[in-house]
């Protein structure tokens, strides 16, 4: 058996983290740009791209354990993709360690992406609470307080003297 269909379903699971990148792309400029409606469209498209990649690496898990079992190669399940090019003959082996590459290389470039997407809504959540914290007003005591923080209780002072 080839590993065609396995390429094939590289090749999917690379188109559509391609697409995952892109969106991530659009969501730098989304948030830069701080339209909320547009974030939240490009969040539903994201759980869209996740939800179709998960299904198509599942399919992967699949057809990885068909290839190996067709060769007689018993692994652990799920296989991984460099088990597939270690047991495959050496054509199909440069065919899959260069898509392994190219997911390998654009999931990297996904991630760093996600990163700066997560320190920018980060950064724009702390100027939203520095915003708010300088909107609302704030009880400043204008006497004298202990440095460890106790509050000694006034003497009360009564019209009656009881000792007297």
């Amino acid at each position: 058996m080839s590993a065609s269909a396995l390429i094939a379903i590289l090749e999917k699971l690379y188109k559509l983290n391609k697409s995952l990148f892109d969106l991530s792309i659009r969501k730098t400029d989304v948030i830069k740009g701080g339209d909320m409606e547009g974030l939240d469209h490009l969040l539903k498209d994201e759980q869209k791209h996740v939800a179709a990649i998960n299904m198509v690496e599942n399919e992967r898990q699949r057809e990885s354990s068909d290839y190996l079992k067709t060769m007689d190669m018993l692994t652990e399940e799920p296989p991984t993709l460099s088990q597939c090019i270690e047991y495959s003959p050496p054509a199909e082996q440069a065919v899959l360690r260069d898509w392994q590459i190219r997911l390998t290389e654009l999931v990297s470039r996904l991630k760093e992406r996600n990163e700066l997407n997560q320190k920018l809504i980060y950064q724009s959540l702390q100027f939203v609470n520095m915003n708010l914290s300088a909107m609302q007003p704030q009880d400043q005591q204008s006497t004298y307080a202990r440095p460890n923080g106790e509050k000694k209780a006034a003497a009360q002072r009564s019209i009656f003297d009881s000792q007297a």
